[in-house]
């Protein structure tokens, strides 16, 4: 027999969720448990979101070196080392593994063991011999790239973002399946990097974004030479690595060197064994309520294990927030998702936080209002040469709704609108706020600002009003 643990909180996977309430967990005095069985820190650490922006910044500075015309700098072809690349996304990773290690979380007070969990009860759980029972669990097991069953695709290296990251030598033409935020983020990677690039998408690229704003992110693609095909359904491959062909329905055919699937991701739950701890599930992941309890009272699901939940780092950690007032304090908590933002990180990057425009029209109908500002009517957008660009606020009686960005560093503007949401202001919170000028925050005020141009500025009352206080 193994040991048998007990303890006060289980939390199964060391990703970026299981991470947070791990360590806020026992810090707060809670006696945890944190089982892993891969890598520490998860898809985000080593697969995701830290090797796909590492990349995309060398990316960036190859790119810088070809388009300084407009600035007065000669532009001129880079020299590019794709494995010097791949050399900086490692070297970032391991900058900032030491945070997510097991080394760090013992120094903290959790116990770590390094295998994977599988329920044989309602309230315990077996890691490799070990037995451990909680008064709660928290399965954070995340989630991994889903590869349809594509006919010849087993005849041919199909890569994923867990894969890509290591290939050393430069495709001269990537296949992409997916027209997502990862297809799309690692097309203009690869372009920029010296590949050709052809996206292959079987609806719309980008479709859960404004297709407006959409539409501009996708015409610079189709500027720097990335080719996205839309409503191409892959039926089947041929051919062998250095020559995949992808035959889409309708009878197209692209052929590249390299192929890489970014079609969606499918939870990490098989391992479980669900079933003997009573917890719902099914192939989208684990059911859970309001309060991110499952079907077992004693145990939370959070992140990408959840079924139909957004699939992003913070959604994650807001969870863990979430959970950690419950199984602490015993607080009721409640997670909501219409405040949670994200952004795709091309150039230009692409936000949102709340409802979209047609989402938000259909929802509140003429009591909309959408608040329009170009990127070209701001100062440091025209000093820096990043005019392409477009904010959308959708208001109702008063109160930001929804924000969409597209342009330079959408992902940072749209923490205002985040904001905004998530404490119920009124937009004229915003249009008060003082910017440093020359800023591009600025955007934000100016976006605000429209909403009373038709109450200020067209109104003819106002105007009245105005001129008859002055005769005093």
């Amino acid at each position: 027999m193994g040991e048998h643990i007990e303890t006060d909180l289980l939390v199964i996977g060391g990703g970026s969720g299981g991470l947070s309430v791990a360590a806020g967990a026992s810090q707060m005095g809670a006696d945890v448990v944190l089982l892993e069985g891969h890598k520490m820190g998860g898809d985000c650490l080593n697969y995701g979101c830290v090797p796909s922006k590492a990349l995309l910044a060398s990316a960036r500075h190859a790119h810088a070196m070809t388009a300084g015309a407009p600035f007065g700098i000669a532009p001129h072809d880079p020299l590019i080392d794709y494995a010097g690349a791949k050399g900086h996304v490692k070297s970032v990773i391991a900058k900032i593994a030491p945070h997510d290690s097991v080394e760090r979380f013992e120094s903290l007070g959790v116990r770590v063991i390094t295998d994977y969990g599988s329920f044989i009860s309602r309230n315990t759980v077996d890691a490799g011999g070990t037995r451990i029972s909680a008064r709660r669990i928290v399965i954070a097991t995340g989630s991994r790239p889903f590869v349809p069953p594509i006919p010849g695709l087993e005849g041919v290296t199909c890569h994923t973002n867990e894969t890509i990251f290591d290939l050393q030598e430069r495709p001269d033409h990537l296949i992409i399946i997916g027209g997502g935020p990862i297809g799309l983020e690692m097309a203009q990677a690869h372009v920029r990097l010296g590949s050709r690039v052809t996206v292959l998408e079987w609806a719309a690229a980008l479709g859960k974004d404004d297709p407006e704003l959409a539409a501009i992110v996708l015409e610079s693609f189709r500027t720097e030479g990335v080719a996205i095909v839309e409503g191409a359904q892959a039926e089947r491959v041929t051919g062998a690595d250095g020559e995949i062909t992808v035959h889409t329905k309708g009878g197209g055919t692209h052929t590249g060197s390299h192929l890489l699937m970014a079609v969606g991701r499918t939870p990490n739950i098989e391992r479980l064994n669900l079933d003997k701890a009573g917890v719902a599930h099914d192939g989208r992941g684990i059911s859970v309520d309001k309060r991110l309890r499952t079907s077992n009272r004693q145990v939370y699901a959070i992140g990408d294990t959840v079924a139909g939940g957004l699939q992003f780092t913070h959604v994650a950690n807001y969870h863990a927030g979430i959970v950690i007032r419950q199984a602490l304090f015993g607080l009721p908590a409640r997670a909501t998702a219409h405040h949670i933002p994200w952004a795709t990180y091309t150039d230009p990057e692409l936000a949102q936080v709340g409802l979209t425009e047609a989402q938000a029209r259909q929802k509140h109908g003429i009591h909309l209002e959408v608040l329009r500002f170009e990127y070209g009517q701001n100062d440091r957008a025209l000093a820096e040469g990043k005019t392409r660009g477009l904010i959308k606020v959708m208001v109702h009686r008063g109160r930001p709704v929804g924000a969409s960005i597209v342009g330079a560093q959408a992902g940072e503007l749209i923490q205002t609108w985040a904001l905004a949401i998530s404490s119920k202001l009124k937009v004229g919170a915003v249009a008060n706020m003082v910017a440093p000028y020359p800023t591009l925050g600025e955007i934000n005020k100016r976006a605000a600002g429209q909403y009373y141009v038709p109450r200020l500025f067209e109104n003819d009352r106002v105007k009245r009003f105005v001129r008859f206080i002055q005769r005093w």
